[in-house]
């Protein structure tokens, strides 16, 4: 057998046009390729700026107002901190949050004479700062300025835990949003069974509202689950109201939704809906603040991620549940998902089709 008709036979075999067929079929799938290599790299450099590398940060030190001004100028020599002001209990609230690494105030039993350094045991940032204020201390060798012992608190401080769960929730609805009722309603477009309900007295906003409904029941559940096991297994605590957590729960699971019969208003195949939920969900997963916070990205594009759905959610969610706000307080973030909710809903009543 000649060299060429050993290469037609090798391009003829059932082996060779499986292979360039499982090739042709992974090139003309775009979201396939985007995943298998696009993504990998999008997380890879996300992450790197996440997580980059950067010069030692100061520590935070509250120094409680009753501080008398000589005391507050000598400590506000010690190098390597950030300093502020706020009452005994803000200054207690903003450790326990994570916000300052230490808190000094006046010992009450010897008057201004000494200071206490409030401490959170659960952190390496506020035992650093204990040490480096009493290493300044005592370079100082300022008599009366020493601080008395043992004055680190069990303030119970936010856990990864703590702050994970509010994240996993947020995802959670936005999953069962997007997926669950923008998949579905693009399932009934490719059976043709829209079609069947176009031929009713049936209105587009009663299917799209009773597909949100249906699938907000499900999703209920979904936070239900995920609440009491982490309750059970990890003590995590709802250290605000109840009542105006469920608010917001119930107020981003409406909004995904809404973003999830948008998506699908027009899709007409499994394949184009599943590319525009990745492009909608890629950018929040990534930057919304679900594993770590969103703030360990530059500041020039904070203020995009804070207009993300999902970022709004997470933030309002842990405020209540890690810092027992009251949902009052958080008139921004609940303003963004409420526009979400009507820009969203009312888009997709307007280009919504039943082929």
């Amino acid at each position: 057998m000649s060299e060429i008709s050993k290469k037609k036979s090798l391009f003829a075999s059932p082996l060779f046009q499986l292979v360039i067929t499982r090739l042709l079929e992974f090139i003309r799938e775009p979201q396939a390729v985007f995943w298998v290599y696009f993504f990998p790299l999008l997380m890879a450099f996300s992450l790197g700026i996440a997580f980059r590398e950067k010069p030692q940060e100061d520590l935070r030190l509250c120094i409680v107002q009753m501080v008398d001004e000589t005391t507050q100028q000598s400590l506000k020599q010690a190098n390597g901190f950030v300093f502020s002001s706020e009452s005994f209990e803000k200054g207690l609230d903003l450790l326990r949050r994570g916000r300052v690494d230490a808190v000094v105030d006046p010992d009450p039993q010897k008057g201004k004479s000494r200071i206490r350094i409030h401490t959170d045991p659960t952190r390496p940032e506020s035992a650093l700062a204990k040490a480096r204020l009493e290493a300044h201390l005592a370079r100082a060798n300022q008599p009366g300025l020493e601080p008395i012992p043992d004055v680190a608190l069990g303030l119970g401080g936010l856990r990864y835990i703590d702050f994970l769960i509010p994240g996993l929730l947020g995802i959670n609805l936005m999953g069962g949003g997007l997926w669950g009722v923008g998949y579905a309603l693009v399932d009934l477009r490719v059976r043709k069974l829209l079609k069947r309900f176009a031929a009713t007295p049936l209105r587009v906003r009663d299917l799209l509202i009773s597909l949100a409904i249906s699938r907000f029941i499900f999703t209920a559940g979904q936070v239900i689950i995920l609440l009491g096991a982490s309750w059970l297994v990890f003590g995590v605590e709802i250290r605000g109201s109840i009542l105006q957590f469920c608010l917001l729960i119930g107020l981003g699971g409406f909004c995904f939704l809404a973003l999830g019969l948008l998506v699908a208003s027009r899709a007409s195949k499994y394949e184009t809906v599943n590319g525009i939920m990745n492009l909608v969900m890629l950018p929040m997963y990534v930057f919304s603040g679900v594993f770590f916070s969103a703030e360990r990205f530059p500041e020039v594009i904070g203020p995009a991620i804070r207009l993300l759905p999902l970022t709004a959610l997470n933030d309002s969610l842990r405020a209540v549940m890690n810092d027992g706000r009251s949902i009052t307080t958080l008139g921004s973030e609940v303003l963004i998902l409420v526009l979400w909710t009507a820009g969203a809903l009312t888009l997709a009543i307007r280009l919504f089709r039943w082929r």
